[in-house]
C-alpha cells in the first residue's frame, strides 16, 4: 500500500515553507504566552508548530475538555467497520514530553480580550499575550424542529467524534432487514461537507455486508446540491442499488419537524418512518468564539486571509471551523493548513521571525465501498478579501477502478500524517 511519509505530508500541505528555525529572543520579562484553545486539527497542529519552530523561545499552553482526541475525519470508516475508535482516537503526550506545550485539560468559558487571559469552568485563568481560537463546531439545536441536545443520545449527530460515534455505530448495527434509517443532513456551511454522504455510503456497505439489502438510507436533505454529488450518486446505484435514496427540497418541500420518539420525519411531501435517525443539525463556531466576542452574524469568525488573524482583535487569531475561510471548506486538512498559516505569524509578531506569504491547501477523501474512494480539494492564496481558491481537482464520474483504490491508499497515508503532524 502506498503511503505518504510525513516528509510527503509537509510537503503536500505546503509545511515546509513554514518549517524553518527562525531567529528567536526572549521578553526582559520572560517568554511570551500563546494560549491556544481546542486540541484538533487546528489546535493541537498550531500549538506544536509554534512550540517547534520558536525552538523554545515561546511558551505554550493548550486547552482542551478531553484527554484524548478522537478525529471527525475517518470516523464514517469507523462507522462502515473500515478502523476501530483507538485507531482514530489520540494522546497529547507527545505535544507535552517532546515539545514541551503545558496541557491543561477543562472548559475555557470566556476570554477577558482586554486583560489577555482566558477564564476557565473551575475558576482558573490562564493569561496569553497572543490567542488563538480553534473550537471547532457547535450546533444550533433548533434548526430541526423537534430535535435538541438531550435528544441526540436517541438520535445522534455524531458531528463531533467519541460517543456520539459510538452511539451512531450501535444504532446501525441494530437495524433489521427492511428497516430504515433516516438521515437530515445540515444546512451550509457545516464541517466536512461531504461527510454525511460517506457516511449513509458507509450505513449501505454495513447493511449489505449483512445481507440486509432490503433496508433503506433515506436522506432528506435541507439543500439543493450537495459535494461530490455525481460520484456519489454513481457509485450508490453500483454498489448498493436501492438502498439509498436522496430527496432534495425540490423533491420534499421543506422539513417540517423530526419526531424522535416516533421515528419520524415530516416534510412537505410526506412523513418518512425509520428505526433510526441520523439528525444533524445547522452549525455554528465553537461557543468559546461567541462568548470571546469573534463572531459576525453568520454565527462564525471573519478573519484575516493573510494571517488568519481575527479582523476583531489583532492579538487573536482564529482557525479550523470557527472561522470564515472563503472558498474553503470545513475540514481537517483546512484546519491544519490554516494552523501552519496562523503559527507562523504568531512567531511573527512575538520572535521578530519572518513571515512568509500565506498558502493553503485542502483535500477530502470520500470512501463509497471496498477500494472505492473519491476525492475533493483545492490550492488556495488570500485574494479578493478572502481565501480564494487557486486551482482545483474533483474525482469524475467514470474512473478507472485503479484510480479509485489509489485514492484510498492515499488517503490512509494522509491520515497518518496529519495525525503525526497534529499531534508528533
Amino acid at each position: 500500500m502506498t503511503r505518504l511519509t510525513r516528509r510527503q505530508f509537509g510537503l503536500f500541505t505546503g509545511a515546509s515553507a513554514f518549517t524553518l528555525t527562525f531567529p528567536t529572543y526572549l521578553r526582559a520579562q520572560g517568554k511570551p504566552r500563546v494560549v491556544v484553545i481546542g486540541g484538533g486539527a487546528g489546535g493541537a497542529t498550531a500549538a506544536r508548530y509554534i512550540a517547534k519552530d520558536s525552538d523554545g523561545a515561546i511558551d505554550v499552553t493548550l486547552i482542551d475538555q478531553s484527554e484524548m482526541f478522537t478525529t471527525c475525519f475517518f470516523s464514517n470508516l469507523y462507522v462502515g467497520g473500515y478502523r476501530t475508535l483507538d485507531s482514530i482516537t489520540h494522546s497529547y503526550d507527545t505535544l507535552q514530553s517532546s515539545y514541551g506545550i503545558g496541557k491543561v485539560t477543562g472548559y475555557a468559558t470566556g476570554v477577558d480580550r482586554a486583560a489577555k487571559t482566558v477564564m476557565m469552568a473551575d475558576g482558573s485563568s490562564v493569561a496569553y499575550d497572543r490567542l488563538v481560537v480553534a473550537p471547532g463546531i457547535d450546533f444550533i439545536w433548533d434548526s430541526v424542529e423537534g430535535y435538541s441536545e438531550d435528544l441526540s443520545e436517541v438520535a445522534p449527530h455524531a458531528w463531533k467524534a467519541g460517543r456520539q460515534t459510538e452511539l451512531l455505530k450501535a444504532g446501525l448495527d441494530a437495524i433489521e432487514n427492511g428497516q430504515q434509517i433516516l438521515m437530515v443532513p445540515p444546512p451550509n456551511p457545516y464541517r466536512c461537507p461531504p461527510g454525511p454522504y460517506e457516511r449513509a455510503s458507509m450505513m449501505a456497505h454495513v447493511l449489505k455486508a449483512k445481507g440486509l439489502t432490503d433496508s433503506k438510507v433515506i436522506i432528506l436533505d435541507p439543500k439543493e446540491k450537495f459535494s461530490k454529488q455525481g460520484v456519489f450518486q454513481e457509485g450508490w446505484e453500483k454498489h448498493y442499488p436501492g438502498m439509498i435514496e436522496w430527496y432534495g427540497p425540490a423533491v420534499h418541500g421543506g422539513i417540517s419537524s423530526v419526531d424522535v420518539k416516533a421515528g419520524t420525519v415530516e416534510t412537505d411531501l410526506d412523513t418518512f418512518k425509520g428505526a433510526f435517525l441520523n439528525i444533524i443539525p445547522a452549525q455554528k463556531a465553537g461557543v468559546i468564539a461567541a462568548s470571546a466576542g469573534l463572531t459576525n452574524d453568520s454565527g462564525f469568525c471573519p478573519i484575516d486571509p493573510e494571517s488568519m488573524r481575527s479582523v476583531i482583535d489583532e492579538a487573536v487569531f482564529v482557525i479550523g471551523d470557527a472561522c470564515i475561510a472563503g472558498d474553503m471548506p470545513k475540514s481537517g486538512f483546512s484546519a491544519n493548513s490554516q494552523a501552519k498559516v496562523a503559527a507562523m505569524n504568531v512567531r511573527g509578531d512575538l520572535t521578530g521571525s519572518k513571515v512568509f506569504p500565506a498558502r493553503y491547501a485542502n483535500t477530502c477523501w470520500s470512501l463509497i465501498e471496498t477500494d472505492d474512494s473519491v476525492k475533493v480539494g483545492a490550492q488556495y492564496a488570500p485574494g479578493d478579501g478572502k481565501i480564494a481558491s487557486t486551482q482545483g481537482f474533483i474525482s469524475q464520474t467514470s474512473e478507472d477502478e485503479v484510480i479509485r483504490k489509489a485514492n484510498f491508499e492515499e488517503s490512509v497515508g494522509w491520515y497518518a500524517g496529519i495525525t503525526a503532524d497534529m499531534f508528533g
